[in-house]
């Protein structure tokens, strides 16, 4: 039979399209994704807690916060492996959830293997991933499993399902909230489908959803009454790139190749369903619809998390191959979606392999810089452009946004632009530096700054106000350009995509070289934050 021997090599080709996705973890000194490097700065800082190197410039401060997975996993490993070791081995872990996750989910479903698993491949470096927010990676991919056990248990008595769901909810909600989210909404939309199709009655699902709910509600409660908040107040919605995510989702460092895996994606599912060789089991037109329509109504941003929208869009497409099916009439053609798959996650392998490649030189420029800073010192990041967040003419440039910050720990630096959000992660700035944090905040642009320290902006963001006199370095990172103010910037080190200047002593009354006087913080109303991106891992 034709099956019998597809599924041997479909399974090789699994196998080594798995182990090769190891490679862009192993190919840098650190790796290459947006946030990772800001993760990495505070998993040293939480590590070194309650020792005699606990860090001088920041504090912890624990809560009863979601969104912690790498804050319990890595401080706890990195007690046998070093820090470093435990990241990577938390990013591979997180991988291998969603990949093998994806697998169980529709192993429960269908019973078998067939392309879920390619699938979870070809998304190892969509957006949310490549942008390093890592916790919501490893919950999803918890999510994952939590959905494959629950569907398993679907016909056990209700103190089995209540015991597993609440173990669920319980372990998710302490890693990212938008994964507990997507496992709550699969799994009420489930739910919906049995009374749809006249499996359960009306007054039965509106039991089971309010055990499923229950969990959830009391983790809530908590959160409410002891969690210091959850992330911070702001709900937005950009409803202008709603069209546009589904197509660049797919790969979050080059919006072509995102472009061209979603093309192919969709020729092969075109053919297919002309062919009549594709069908939805029970249950997946519900998750079809329930997360389109979840998609549409979901904001940008909510409670200062970024991305919510598109992270729905990879948990759908995570979820739903594991509800769709090669038809009997399918013949040969049952090949064609795992294979589009499969292309698709080489291709994005090769993009992200490229991409880690050409950071290694510049990661070990940016660890070498850390030497010509003294220990202790308030360090400025800033961009050399605009400072859009993400960039938006380059998106191979953002790795390098967040590398400076890794200064906290090499040379114990305070850096504003550490992630220390109240309600998302255990971290403060102490005291005498709080003024400047900008816990979610983007990167000042070269020309803002030097125009700050030229006295030409009277309503500047409080954190860099007054920067020359505030921090001893400043980091431009993005595109090589000429020093922006010569006569206050002395250039230490560099690498093809930053430059680590020492900030020139002022004289008291702010005079320097050429530069107009910088009148005294006192007595100016505070102005908000340069752009962020309120991200989160």
């Amino acid at each position: 039979m034709p099956s019998r021997r597809i599924l041997p090599a479909s399974v090789l080709v699994f196998a080594l399209l798995a182990a090769l996705s190891t490679l862009p973890v192993a190919l840098a000194p650190i790796p290459a994704l947006a946030d990772y490097p800001n993760h990495l700065a505070r998993m040293y800082v939480l590590s070194r807690d309650g020792t005699a190197a606990a860090h001088p410039h920041y504090q912890v401060a624990w809560a009863f916060y979601p969104n912690l997975a790498m804050d319990l996993l890595v401080p706890w490993m990195a007690r046998l492996t070093g820090v470093e070791a435990a990241g990577r081995l938390v990013l591979l872990a997180s991988q291998a959830l969603v990949v093998s996750g994806a697998v169980a989910l529709e192993w429960s479903v269908k019973r078998r293997f067939a392309f879920a698993g390619f699938a979870a491949l070809m998304l190892l470096q969509a957006l949310p991933f490549a942008w390093g927010f890592l916790n919501f990676q490893l919950g999803l991919g918890l999510a994952l499993w939590g959905l494959a056990l629950m569907l398993r248990l679907a016909d056990r008595g209700w103190p089995v399902r209540l015991a597993a769901h609440a173990g669920a909810t319980i372990v998710l909600a302490a890693c990212h909230l938008v994964a507990l989210g997507v496992y709550g909404f699969a799994l009420a939309l489930l739910e919906l489908h049995r009374t749809a199709s006249g499996r359960s009655r009306s007054v039965e699902t509106l039991a089971r959803l309010a055990l499923l709910a229950a969990p959830a509600a009391g983790i809530g409660a908590l959160l409410w009454a002891f969690g210091d908040g959850v992330g911070r107040p702001g709900t937005t919605w950009v409803w202008s790139m709603k069209p546009f995510w589904p197509l660049l989702a797919l790969n979050g460092f080059d919006r072509v190749a995102s472009c061209l895996g979603t093309a192919v994606l969709v020729v092969t599912v075109a053919v297919l369903a002309r062919r009549g060789a594709l069908r939805l089991l029970p249950g997946g037109g519900w998750i079809a619809a329930g997360f389109a329509l979840l998609y549409v109504a979901m904001p940008t941003t909510l409670l200062a998390t970024a991305f919510i929208d598109v992270r729905v869009v990879v948990a759908a497409a995570l979820i739903l191959p594991a509800f769709v099916v090669a038809s009997p009439a399918a013949g040969r053609l049952r090949v064609l979606a795992p294979a589009a798959a499969a292309l698709v996650a080489a291709l994005n392998l090769g993009v992200a392999v490229s991409l880690q490649l050409s950071y290694r030189g510049e990661y070990d420029a940016m660890l070498d810089s850390f030497g010509a800073i003294e220990r202790g010192a308030r360090v400025l990041i800033g961009h050399s452009g605009e400072g859009d967040d993400p960039p938006l003419s380059d998106l191979s440039e953002y790795p390098i946004h967040h590398a400076p910050t890794l200064a906290v720990h090499y040379a114990d630096a305070f850096v504003p632009t550490l992630f220390t959000s109240p309600g998302k992660q255990p971290l403060r700035a102490a005291p005498p530096h709080r003024h400047l944090d900008l816990p979610d905040g983007g990167l000042a642009p070269a020309a803002l700054l030097a125009a700050v320290a030229r006295g030409q902006v009277a309503d500047a963001p409080a954190a860099i106000r007054d920067w020359p006199r505030d921090y001893a370095y400043l980091y431009l990172v993005g595109p090589r350009r000429p020093n922006p103010l010569p006569d206050l910037l002395e250039e230490l080190a560099s690498g093809s995509r930053f430059v680590l200047y020492r900030v020139r002593t002022l004289s008291p009354d702010g005079a320097q070289a050429g530069l107009t006087a910088i009148p005294p913080a006192s007595g100016r109303s505070p102005a908000p934050a340069p752009a962020s991106r309120p991200g989160g891992p």
